[in-house]
């Protein structure tokens, strides 16, 4: 069962380090946001494979709680 990573303060996308197909390790950094011109890291929670990214890079004023990363 894919789980998901979840941005969990909005903010901007700064950066998205990974892409669909790609195997992390748990603490792996996915994506940071940045949130009152602090960058706030998002780490992945274990290992597997990236099955989905629903961000990109420059994306303004992502809600909480959206699901950025899906890991398989």
């Amino acid at each position: 069962m894919a789980e998901q990573v979840k941005t969990e303060s909005p903010g901007n996308v700064w950066k998205v380090l990974v892409k669909e197909g790609d195997t992390v390790a748990e603490g792996d950094v996915l994506f940071i946001l940045e949130v009152m011109k602090m960058e706030f890291p998002h780490e992945a929670p274990r290992a597997g494979k990236v099955t989905k990214v629903t961000i990109t890079e420059g994306q303004e004023n992502v809600d909480g709680d959206v699901v950025a990363v899906e890991i398989e």
